[in-house]
Order: C-alpha cells, then structure tokens, then sequence
C-alpha cells in the first residue's frame, strides 16, 4: 500500500524538470483522473449471496515520460473503488483494489489538438476489505495487467484533458481463493506537459525578429494564409499546397418497364440528385450504362439498353442543365447481368441503367 508520503513524492520528483519550461517543451508531464469502476462478475464469485450497494468512485495520479509525440511511459498510483456483498454467512463484505501501475502509451493525433491514445501495463495491486461490518479483514496482493484506450483535447499545448477506458484483468484474491475480478473503468484525466515549444524571447538593439505564429514556415509579414495548419504543406506566400484526387462513385441504378426506354416518374428525383452531385462537383463527369434483360433477340436488346441510356443522358443535360460534354451513355445489352437467368426477378432487376461518376477532389499535402 502507498502512503500519503510515497504519493507526495510522485508528484514532487516531477518538479525539477520544470525548470525547462521556458526554453523547451519537456517530454515530462503529470496528472490526475477520476472516474467510475465496475468490477466484474460482480455477483457470480461463489462466497456471495446478495450483491450490495457499490462504491465505483475511482482515481488515480500519474506521471509521464515521452519518449517522442507518439510514444511513452507511465508510472502512477490508482485506486478502483470498493464492491460490496453479503457472504452465506450473512456477513456484510467489501472488497477494493489499489495500487502502483507502470505502462506505456501510445498517441496518434488526428487533429490539430484532438489524439486518440492506446495503453498497456500492469497494475501492483492489494486486495483488502474495510472490516467495517463485523467480517474478518483479508488482503491479498498481486499482478494484473491492463490496456486502455482514450480520446483526448488540448486546451493549450501543456494542459490536456483526455476521457479513458481500462480494463483490468486478474484482479484475484488467491490466499483463500474467494475472489477473482476484473474491472472496467471510464473516467476523465487531466494532464500537464512541462515546458513550452516556443524559442525564449531575444531583445536585439534596433532588430526586428520576423515572427511565423502558425509555425508552418511562412514568417507573417510575408504569409497570406493565416493560422495553416501545422502538419501542411506550404507555398512561399504560406498558404497549404493541394493535389488533385481522382475518385470514381457508382451512384446506384434506374429500373424500366418491359420492352421500354421510357424514364418511370419516380425515377426523376434519383436523377436529380445525381445532377445535383455534378453541379457541386463542376470537374465530374458521368457514364450511363443501359442493360436489358435477357428475354427475346440480343441485338434488340442491345438496341434497347442504349436507348436507355440515352433517355436518361438526355434528361441530365435538357432538364437539369449539365453540360453534354460531361455526360456519355453506352448500351451493355444483356452482358452484364446483375441477376443470372430469365427469370421474373432477374427480369426485373436487369431491365435499368448505371451511374458511374468520375470526379477529383483536392486533398493538402501533409509534411
């Protein structure tokens, strides 16, 4: 068990590397989290008879060294809470772990301050009871490994506050054999970095030191994209660099009567929003494929899917103003059959045409 001295001491022996906090962000940081704990299976162990009133309450210091932005160790102090039942002795038990932890962890930040965080270790902990309704005190120690999973923010580029969850396998009472937990937890941490990224201040007699406060290369007096983002790449006036993507999309299909070319009513409004996609996307074009269904001669039917086809082109371009240049049509006749056979259903299912639409987007240039 730690006591209150040992505590104080984890938190004081981070202390000194704040010195270095004007002149660099420090790969050392501490912090704190409360939360809620379950311990499970919470009324199946064999000495229990009725589950009593849980104290979830959960918490835990901790402190922090990275070893680069996406990777580090951690040294912390947790506390999981109590359960509590009645044995078949009528008895009133409780039961909570706690202890010292050691892990590592892992950041991946998908954001400018957002960052998913992964974590495994293993948990020194003791098992004990309170004695506080006339049972025997018991304690048991042991080793139970962890792994964790979060999301955290960065208010500042110190201070950042992440919501965990952890898992806790093993949490057992060995010495008399009448427990083995394991326990979920999800809370709220709060942690600070020591240090700041930011170069000290220099005064210089008569000097100007030019000034890039989004830090993407570009010093302010010559950058015209204020606040880029960080991980961009940039042209010389600062502004983020993008490449062309091309990306092609099948935007679902129109079905026919038999034997007919003639656009249904209720097909219009899937032919308007794919008019609808083009216009947002001016650099996109689209094919029209018609089908048929395999019922009579195939050069009719080939005959048929085209002018399926082109029914559907002519009303992007006449009735919803895409331009002809943007639009093709093709007939495929029966050879490309969603449904084999001559079915009823398959009938039905291949007597359509296709969207396939080609556009390009524009994605940054990460660093």
């Amino acid at each position: 068990m730690m006591n209150n001295t040992l505590k104080a001491i984890l938190l004081t022996s981070m202390l000194p590397f704040a010195a270095n906090a004007a002149q660099e962000l420090s790969p050392w940081y501490v912090g704190g989290g409360l939360g809620l704990n379950n311990y499970e299976p919470n009324c199946d162990q064999k000495t229990m008879k009725v589950c009593g009133e849980d104290e979830p309450y959960a918490w835990d210091v901790f402190g922090g060294y990275l070893f680069n932005d996406y990777f580090g160790v951690e040294l912390g102090y947790r506390d999981l809470g109590r359960a509590e039942w009645v044995d078949y002795a009528d008895k009133l038990n409780d039961a909570g772990a706690k202890g010292m932890t050691l892990g590592v962890v892992g950041f991946w930040p998908f954001a400018e301050r957002w960052s998913l965080s992964a974590e495994a270790g293993a948990m020194n902990y003791l098992l004990s009871n309170n004695k506080q309704w006339g049972s025997e005190y018991y304690s048991d120690s042991g080793i139970a490994p962890y792994v964790g999973a979060g999301i955290g923010y960065n208010f500042t580029e110190n201070l950042k506050l992440q919501a965990k969850y952890r898992r806790y396998e093993n949490l057992d009472e060995d010495k008399w054999n009448t427990l083995e937990m394991e326990s979920n937890y999800y809370g709220l941490e709060l942690s600070y970095r020591f240090g700041s990224s930011a170069p000290a201040a220099v005064v210089a007699p008569l000097a100007v030191i030019p000034v890039d406060s989004d830090n993407d290369g570009v010093t302010d007096d010559k950058d015209q994209c204020a606040d880029t983002p960080a991980n961009h790449q940039v042209d010389a006036n600062g502004c983020t660099l993008y490449k062309e993507v091309t990306e092609q999309r099948d935007v679902g299909s129109i079905l026919f009567a038999n034997n007919s070319s003639v656009v249904k009513q209720e097909s219009y409004e899937r032919i308007e929003k794919l008019a609808a996609y083009m216009n947002e996307h001016p650099r996109s074009t689209v094919l029209i494929s018609g089908h048929a269904s395999n019922v009579g001669n195939p050069d009719y039917n080939m005959d048929l899917s085209e002018r399926r086809a082109d029914a559907v082109a002519e009303i992007l371009v006449s009735k919803y103003g895409i331009s002809q240049d943007r639009v093709s049509s093709k007939g495929y006749g029966i050879t490309q059959p969603i449904i084999e056979g001559s079915s009823a259903e398959a009938n039905k299912a291949n007597r359509r045409i296709e969207a396939h639409v080609t556009g390009v987007r524009k994605e940054a240039l990460i660093k």
